[in-house]
Parts: structure tokens; C-alpha cells; sequence
């Protein structure tokens, strides 16, 4: 086992990775930058390194920066968590220069799965169903031909996209030439790379995926799945497991195409593999997320597996010696992403200093945080404030969990997402499971009433009261006849 680890990242994620290291014993190394001096990651470790400007582009995005933190303090190996370094395979093969382990896939698994086009290429050959679409389109003619072979609507997407970004649905010939300008503008921007490519859109799809695990000697499982159709501009934003979209042959059937998936690359590490599933449960592969995932507390609690553990142990050249069949789905588990974000303004992200922070607890609760009371939430980075998970023996246990959960969760200072999350799991089509890609906007239209006005109605009102009673007070101090003749000005003639 290593004896220290750096966690190339922040917030709740970088918290998450440091407990785990904790449990096995091995010592940590933040890094941070200007804005993050005082995070929570950086409390917890045993070791921090500043790596410069608040912007990610000048520190969590610097590769040097990040290898020489490292060397610096004897790091023998560095989880990149999610999100920043953690898929790119410069990244990874720097480690490997460096002499760092880099805990996760090889930089040739990442960069296979990376690429979209190359990724349902490789699947194809495995015999992994893919959703009917092209390889890298051309020009406007070509793409209006092949377009009218699969039939619309269809997707354009960016080769090198995710994260929800370099993503247009096209209806009709007349959409083609503003979304092909649209979609290549913004995975330029975005990935540096303008290639796209185009599946057919299914209708009313569920986003299901699988978790895998893979050690260095060709040993792959998988963990089952997860339900994250609930999405808003692509981003998830409510995942459970099992999944209510599939039936146990199904399941069955996804996890060993998962396996073969993994497979195909010789992937090492957690990895998840995600499907687009239809109203006849047939599933398409969509893209394999070379990472742990943001969602990953779902799986944990179903599993009773710790995966980031299952990664440094796997990383460290330990053997994989779970079983496919020693794993099962016990009970059912909710996660909502509790982010500093205003869903009267169109989710428009709230930075700002947390002035309360109480949140909720007992049993079946989990909440992965990376912030805590008088923390700033800078402007810099992804506005999330943590993960807040919900177990029960069934899904309606989980879900009346989750929702006393939620009432229990006090944010103050600024806003949060938490009244839409009660919102989505109160939803008539959310209890029944009526679930697809397509359901916040489809049923989103604001809250049902404004929650925070009424909120702040009910803090004057507690600053109303608090001031009659200290006037009270100041008023029996006061001489008799003098100032206002002892009388307090709340009982005077005209107040009210």
C-alpha cells in the first residue's frame, strides 16, 4: 500500500478521497489554490501544497503544478477524483513519466474512451450495442444525407465532449446548419477539438449506467446499476439505484456488457459505462466515464463496496478479490446534488458565505460535503455543495427519507437547489417512476410557490419580535416619565 497519496482536486470530492485514505492508513497531500486556502480539503489533509490563481486554468488545470506537488512531498501516487485532470491522458502519462502512480485507467484507455468516435467503434467490434449513428460528419450535405438514412430527430455530438457540453437535438433538415455551426463553435471552445458525429435521438430515454471495477491482472466486475435520467441540460442531478427502467434479465444482461466494455480497453480501475435505455428496455451504449463518478454513493450503499478505496488498493497492485456473484443490490438508495444555486433564476449559480450550515443526520442519511459554516462558496469553480444520499430497505423508504432529509438540510447566506429537490421528489411521475431525460423540462416550470420569499418573510418576522421584546426591556430601564415616558414606541399611539 502507498504510504502518502495527493488528491488532485477540491471540494467535496478531494474530502471523500482523503477519509478513504485515512481508513488504509495513508497520509495525504492536498493541493489548492488562492481562492481555497481555507477549504475543508485542505484542513483534512496531512500535507497542502498552494498551486496558484483562483482560475483552474492556473492551478487545478496545470499538470506541472500538479507533478511537482507531488515530488515535493513524497506523494507516491495521485487520485485525480472527477472532473479537472482526472480524464485526460496527458495527465496520466505524466504521472507515469514522473514515476506517480496515477490512480486510475491507462492513459491508452482514457484516450480510446475518450474519444466518442473511436469509443463506438471499439464497442461495435465488441459485439456492445451502439445507438444507429455516423462517424465523424463532414459537410453540410453530407450530414442532411446521412441524417435522412437514420431519421429524425437525431443527436450531434462533439467527439471529444462530455459533461453535458457539445450536445444539440436537431428535429428536421431546416435545424441542420445552425446546429452544426452551434455544436462545432462550442466543442472548439470547450475541448479544443471540433469533430462531431450524430446518433439517432431516442425517444423519451432513460439515462441507465453500470459501475466496473477492474484490477491490473484482467480481473473485471461490475457493480450494477444506476438510474440518472433526471437531468437538467444534461447534467444529473438526481441518481438512485436499482433502476426502476429495467427488469432482472435486463440488468443481468446490461452488467456482462459493461464487463465486455471494460474489457475491449483493458480498463483498470472504477469506470462506469453508460446506456441510453427505451421504453422496450433495449439499452445502447453512450460513452464510458473513465473516473469515479460524481454518483457514486449510490452504488456504496447498495454494495456495501467502498469504491474509492476499491481504486487506491487496486492502483497500489493489490488483486481485485471480489466475485461477480458475492455482489449484490440490497435496499435502494437516493442521491440529490445540493448545489449553491437559485431555482427561481433559472438555476443561476449563488456564491457567497454560508452563514448557518446545520445538516441532517440519522439513520439511512449520508452527506458528502466539501464546505462548512462561515465558508465562502467561491465564484471560481462547480457550484456543489454536497451529496446528500438517502438508504432505505425500499424506495419509498429511501425517498420519505431523503424528503425528511431535505426539510432538515439549513443552508443560510446563500441560496440553494434544496427546495426543487423536495419539489422532484414529491412529483406524481417521480413516485410512480415515470422517468426520462426529458422530465425537468418537461415539468419544471418553478416552484409551486416561492419558498425563499417566504422563508425571508418569516426571518423579518423573527427580527420583528426580537425587537419588540428588546425595547420592552429597554423600556422598564427607562425613569418613569422620561424619554419616552417609559413607554415602549411598539404600544405607542400610530405604531403598529
Amino acid at each position: 500500500m502507498f504510504k502518502r497519496v495527493l488528491i488532485a482536486n477540491r471540494g467535496e470530492i478531494a474530502v471523500r478521497v482523503i477519509r478513504a485514505c485515512r481508513e488504509l492508513g495513508v497520509e495525504t497531500v492536498a493541493v489548492y489554490s488562492e481562492a481555497d486556502r481555507a477549504a475543508l480539503h485542505v484542513q483534512y489533509a496531512d500535507y497542502a501544497v498552494f498551486i496558484g490563481p483562483p482560475s483552474s486554468a492556473e492551478s487545478y488545470l496545470v499538470i506541472a503544478k500538479i507533478i511537482e506537488a507531488a515530488k515535493k512531498t513524497g506523494a507516491e501516487a495521485i487520485h485525480p477524483g472527477y472532473g479537472f485532470l482526472s480524464e485526460r491522458a496527458p495527465f496520466a502519462r505524466a504521472c507515469q513519466e514522473a514515476g506517480v502512480v496515477f490512480i486510475g485507467p491507462t492513459p491508452e484507455a482514457i484516450e480510446k474512451m475518450g474519444d466518442k468516435v473511436t469509443a463506438r467503434t471499439i464497442m461495435q467490434k465488441a459485439g456492445v450495442p451502439v445507438v444507429p449513428g455516423t462517424d465523424v460528419l463532414g459537410g453540410e450535405d453530407e450530414v442532411i444525407k446521412a441524417a435522412d438514412q437514420i431519421g429524425f430527430p437525431v443527436m450531434f455530438k462533439a467527439s471529444a465532449g462530455g459533461g453535458g457540453k457539445g450536445m444539440r437535438l436537431v428535429h428536421s433538415r431546416d435545424e441542420v446548419a445552425s446546429s452544426l455551426r452551434g455544436v462545432r463553435s462550442e466543442a472548439k471552445s470547450s475541448f479544443g477539438d471540433d469533430r462531431m458525429y450524430m446518433e439517432k435521438f431516442v425517444e423519451k430515454p432513460r439515462h441507465v449506467e453500470v459501475q466496473v471495477l477492474a484490477d491490473t491482472y484482467g480481473h473485471t466486475i461490475h457493480l450494477y446499476e444506476r438510474e440518472c435520467s433526471l437531468q437538467r441540460r444534461h447534467q444529473k442531478v438526481v441518481e438512485e439505484s436499482p433502476s426502476l427502467a429495467i427488469n432482472a434479465a435486463v440488468r443481468k444482461q446490461m452488467g456482462q456488457v459493461a464487463v465486455e466494455a471494460a474489457k475491449a480497453v483493458n480498463y483498470v480501475g472504477a469506470g462506469t459505462v453508460e446506456f441510453l435505455v427505451d421504453a422496450r428496455q433495449n439499452f445502447y451504449f453512450l460513452e464510458m466515464n473513465t473516473r469515479i463518478q460524481v454518483e457514486h454513493p449510490v452504488t456504496e450503499l447498495v454494495t456495501g463496496i467502498d469504491l474509492v478505496k476499491a481504486q487506491i488498493e487496486i492502483a497500489a497492485g493489490e488483486h481485485l478479490t471480489l466475485q461477480q456473484k458475492d455482489i449484490h443490490q440490497r435496499g435502494w438508495a437516493i442521491e440529490c446534488r445540493i448545489y449553491a444555486e437559485d431555482p427561481a433564476r433559472d438555476f443561476f449559480p449563488s456564491p457567497g458565505k454560508i452563514e448557518v450550515l446545520r445538516t441532517p443526520g440519522g439513520n439511512g442519511i449520508r452527506d458528502d460535503s466539501g464546505v462548512y459554516e462561515g465558508w465562502e462558496v467561491p465564484i471560481y469553480y462547480d457550484p456543489l455543495i454536497s451529496k446528500l444520499c438517502a438508504y432505505g430497505r425500499t424506495r419509498d423508504e429511501a425517498i420519505q427519507r431523503m424528503l425528511r432529509a431535505l426539510q432538515e438540510y439549513t443552508v443560510e447566506g446563500i441560496v440553494t437547489n434544496i427546495p426543487f429537490h423536495r419539489w422532484v421528489l414529491k412529483h406524481p411521475r417521480f413516485l410512480a417512476g415515470d422517468l426520462d431525460t426529458g422530465f425537468i423540462p418537461q415539468e419544471f416550470q418553478g416552484l409551486p410557490f416561492d419558498e425563499d420569499h417566504l422563508h425571508q418573510e418569516v426571518i423579518l418576522a423573527a427580527a420583528a419580535l426580537s425587537a419588540y421584546h428588546k425595547d420592552r426591556a429597554l423600556a422598564r430601564t427607562l425613569p418613569q416619565g422620561g424619554g419616552r415616558g417609559g413607554m415602549s414606541a411598539w404600544r405607542a399611539s400610530g405604531w403598529r
